[in-house]
C-alpha cells in the first residue's frame, strides 16, 4: 500500500503551540508528515533555517511519523519530489481563507494531484502566530502560552544576546 504522506510547509520563525496542533492532527491522518521550512522572500526571518530546523525536530521529537526539511521554490514542485498525496494548511480565522484559498487554486493547476488539506488549531491558538510570538518575546513578555519551554528558552536567548551588543 502506498504511503500517505502530507507537507506542511511554513516560515515557523518560530514554530508555535499553533503549528504543533496542527502537525499532531495531522499525524492521526497521514502516514507522515514533513514539516518544510520555506524561504518566504516576503518575509526577513529572525531564526537561520537550521535553527528554525532545529526547533521544529526538538518540538515534534515525540512524534515518530514527523521529518523535517527544507525547501526553497515552489512548494508543489518539492511536494512531487516527496510523491506527497497532500498539503496541510492551518486556517485560524476567515482572515486566513481567502488567501489561502488561492493558493490551493495555484497549486492545483500547478500539480493537481496534492490535495489541499486545511486544518484548524485548537480554539486556544486561533489568535497565535509567528509574529506575535517575537514581538512579545523581544519585550521580554511571557510567551509559555504560546510555544514549547524549548523555544522560548531560544527566543529569550535570541533577544537577550542581541540586546547585549
Amino acid at each position: 500500500m502506498k504511503k500517505r504522506l502530507a507537507i506542511y510547509p511554513g516560515t515557523f520563525d518560530p514554530i508555535t503551540l499553533g503549528h504543533l496542533d496542527i502537525i499532531e492532527r495531522a499525524v492521526s491522518v497521514f502516514d507522515e508528515v514533513v514539516v518544510s521550512v520555506g524561504r518566504n522572500i516576503g518575509k526577513q526571518p529572525l531564526f537561520s533555517v537550521e535553527e528554525r530546523i532545529e526547533m521544529i525536530e526538538k518540538t515534534t521529537a515525540h512524534l515518530s511519523n514527523v521529518r523535517v526539511t527544507y525547501f526553497d521554490g515552489l512548494i508543489v514542485e518539492y511536494a512531487k519530489k516527496l510523491n506527497a498525496v497532500a498539503m496541510i494548511r492551518g486556517l485560524r480565522a476567515m482572515s486566513d481563507f481567502e488567501f489561502e484559498f488561492q493558493m490551493a487554486l495555484v497549486n492545483r493547476t500547478l500539480y493537481p494531484d496534492l490535495v489541499q488539506v486545511f486544518l484548524m488549531p485548537h480554539e486556544a491558538y486561533t489568535h497565535l502566530n509567528s509574529t506575535i510570538v517575537r514581538e512579545v518575546s523581544s519585550f521580554g513578555g511571557d510567551i509559555s502560552a504560546f510555544v514549547t519551554p524549548y523555544v522560548a528558552d531560544v527566543l529569550h536567548k535570541k533577544f537577550y544576546r542581541s540586546s547585549e551588543k
